[in-house]
C-alpha cells in the first residue's frame, strides 16, 4: 500500500549508530531561543502570543498583552543566562533553536552563544504557527531567516526546526538544499531520512516528552523534580538499551526560571557522571550519522 506516512521505521532492528568512545547514549541538549520572535501587533501580527508561557490556557488578545510579553521578556533577559551558565560552567555543547527575529533582537546573547561554541541551527524567521500559512510566504520566510542568521552569526545555519510547522515545511527545507539535517519530527529515537521528496533529507528528530514544555501545559509537570526525574528515566531507558539518542529540549523563560533551573542542573550532573553519554551538538550528531550511513 502506497502511504505518504512511514509507519514502520527500522522496526525490531536499528541501526547500530557507533556512537563516539562507545557511548550507550548521544545526549542532545536544545535551547530554543524564541524571544521578541513570538506573536505580537509589535511584529505586525493581528494579536498577543497565546503559546508556551506560564498562563496556561491564555488567549490572544487584537491588542499588546503586556503580562504575556514580559513572560517572554524573562526568558531573553535572565532565563537564557541562568542556563548559558550551567552549560558553560559544565563545558557542555548544546544547539540553540535561533529564531532569526529573536536573535536580531538580542546581540549579546547570540555573541554568548557563538563565544561557547554552540551551535546556532535555524529556529525559523519567527515565532509562529505556520500551518495555514500560504506556501509562498512560508518559502519566503526561510529564505530570510537564512539570510537574517547569516549575518548575524557570520555563517549560514546547517541545521533547521521550524517548531510549529505547515504541510509544506519539509518539502521546502529540501528545495531550499543547504540544510544538513531537518529537525521538524518526533517520530524516532535516532536519525533517519525522509525519502518523500526530491532528495533524501537527514532527519534528527527532536521531543516534546523530554521537553520543558511540558512544565508549562495543562498535562505535565507541575515542579522540577518531576522534570528530573522523568529526564533521568528517559536517559537510564535508552542507556539500558543501547544505541540511542536522547533529546532535551529547554527554554529561557520556562526551564531558566530558578526553580527548574536546579532540575536541569541535576540531570547534567546525573548524565556526567554515568560515563556512558556522548553529549554532542545536534550538527555533531547529524555529520557522525552522514559519514556512518550516507544517504
Amino acid at each position: 500500500m502506497t502511504t505518504p506516512r512511514d509507519l514502520v521505521g527500522y522496526g525490531q532492528t536499528p541501526p547500530n549508530p557507533r556512537w563516539p568512545n562507545n557511548a550507550r547514549v548521544a545526549v542532545q541538549i536544545v535551547l530554543n531561543y524564541e524571544e521578541g520572535g513570538e506573536n505580537s501587533v509589535l511584529n505586525g501580527d493581528k494579536g498577543s502570543e497565546a503559546f508556551l508561557s506560564e498562563m496556561v490556557g491564555a488567549q490572544s488578545h487584537p491588542g499588546r498583552a503586556m503580562a504575556m510579553e514580559s513572560l517572554y521578556e524573562y526568558g531573553s533577559r535572565a532565563g537564557f543566562w541562568r542556563l548559558h551558565r550551567l552549560f558553560t560552567e559544565r563545558q557542555i555543547p548544546i544547539t540553540a533553536f535561533g529564531v532569526a527575529s529573536a536573535m536580531e533582537m538580542n546581540p549579546a546573547a547570540v555573541e554568548a552563544m557563538m563565544g561557547a561554541e554552540w551551535e546556532i541551527a535555524s529556529h525559523g524567521l519567527r515565532w509562529i504557527d505556520y500551518q495555514s500559512i500560504p506556501e509562498g510566504i512560508e518559502r519566503e520566510h526561510i529564505a530570510r531567516a537564512i539570510d537574517l542568521h547569516t549575518r548575524l552569526t557570520g555563517t549560514r545555519p546547517l541545521g533547521w526546526y521550524q517548531g510549529r510547522t505547515s504541510p509544506n515545511t519539509a518539502r521546502l527545507i529540501v528545495e531550499e538544499g543547504g540544510f544538513l539535517y531537518d529537525a521538524d519530527s518526533y517520530a524516532d529515537d535516532l536519525p533517519y531520512y525522509d525519502r518523500r521528496h526530491a532528495k533524501p533529507q537527514l532527519i534528527v528528530p527532536y521531543s516534546l516528552d523530554a521537553n520543558d514544555m511540558k512544565m508549562v501545559a495543562l498535562n505535565g509537570f507541575t515542579e522540577g523534580v518531576q522534570f528530573f526525574r522523568y529526564l533521568v528515566d528517559t536517559y537510564e531507558q535508552l542507556r539500558a538499551e543501547g544505541g540511542r539518542m536522547m533529546s532535551v529540549g529547554l527554554h529561557g523563560r520556562i526551564a531558566g526560571r530558578p526553580g527548574r533551573a536546579i532540575a536541569v542542573a541535576q540531570f547534567l550532573d546525573h548524565v556526567l557522571e554515568s560515563g556512558d553519554a556522548w553529549i554532542a551538538r545536534r550538527i555533531d550528531i547529524a555529520r557522525h550519522w552522514l559519514e556512518l550511513y550516507p544517504a
